[in-house]
């Protein structure tokens, strides 16, 4: 072990600590607003606001019912995809010199495209998993607006804003919003998933581009500058982490079948074939994750480019 390898193991274990001391006070707040919540709803004018907002607001006559089965497949290959784009970013920010380095081949457009020639592993995996997470996204994009299913993640009214605050405080409370995800989200729901596919995504989009090694123009990086983009990229990293570790929680607790079917079968029933399916999607990602060591991703790599060790 070299006295770098030791600082970083070192430096590892301090922000694990850090971290550790953080969870005690997690829970506190969280115990905290779940009790405010509760005695907010005791109040007359809460539960006056709670009837006349429920939490959810209607939606056109023709809004699609369901999940098709092609959202499904983009659910699936989403957390896949941003599963190793969470990895590949942290190796990145916390290993020190790459073990391998990807080289492209000068052949074809790319000789002539300025892309750069020499990148370390972390980053070639990173960008690579992107390209494929981007191409994913695009497809949403063009099947959302196609079948209408954009109509359900949408706002298409004001009444979206008093709705999602109640169901906020119905959520605080521990006291579910009712409601049927597969004929409409309520108002929260709505708000969180506008956001994460019309905001965040495309935000890491684009902070990420001007992250990466193929950026190149020197004009347009004073106007971009790096150090605000870093923060605004990994702001939004743990946003989405924020975000899958509330959504999974909720799934789970709010009716786990009846959410997985939804989810991954695209059924409205309370049977067991969503969640096998989950079960499947997350056997594949561990088998994966643990799969994905030096010599899996030099073979890959090497399909496009060379890769050494220094």
């Amino acid at each position: 072990m070299t006295p770098d390898s030791a600082g970083q193991i070192g430096s590892g274990r301090g922000v694990w600590f850090k971290l550790a001391w953080a969870i005690p006070v997690a829970i506190a707040l969280l115990a905290g607003v779940v009790l405010a919540a509760k005695g907010l709803r005791t109040l007359p004018e809460m539960q006056s606001f709670l009837a006349e907002f429920p939490g959810a607001s209607a939606l056109p006559t023709w809004a699609p019912v369901g999940f098709p089965a092609w959202l499904a497949w983009q659910h699936g290959l989403n957390a896949f995809f941003i599963l190793f784009i969470v990895r590949s970013g942290w190796q990145i920010r916390s290993q020190g010199r790459p073990a391998m380095f990807w080289t492209r081949r000068n052949t074809g457009l790319l000789r002539t495209a300025g892309a750069p020639t020499r990148m370390g592993i972390n980053v070639w995996v990173h960008l690579t998993v992107d390209a494929l997470w981007v191409l994913n996204g695009l497809a949403f994009y063009v099947l959302l607006f196609a079948t209408g299913q954009w109509v359900r993640i949408v706002p298409v009214s004001w009444g979206i804003i008093p709705n999602a605050v109640s169901a906020a405080i119905q959520y605080a409370s521990l006291n579910w919003p009712v409601g049927d995800g597969w004929v409409k989200y309520n108002a929260l729901q709505t708000l969180s998933y506008f956001f994460i596919v019309f905001v965040a995504a495309p935000l890491a989009l684009a902070t990420g581009i001007r992250l990466s090694p193929i950026w190149t123009s020197r004009r347009l990086s004073k106007l971009v500058p790096l150090g605000p983009t870093r923060v605004a990229h990994v702001g939004v990293m743990v946003f989405f982490l924020f975000f899958i570790v509330i959504h999974v929680t909720l799934v789970f607790a709010t009716g786990a079948l009846r959410n997985l079917n939804h989810m991954y079968a695209a059924q409205s029933d309370d049977g067991w074939t969503g969640f096998w399916i989950f079960a499947a999607s997350l056997a594949l990602m561990l088998v994966a994750w643990f799969a994905a060591g030096p010599r899996l991703l030099r073979a890959i790599a090497s399909l496009g480019g060379s890769v050494t060790t220094r």
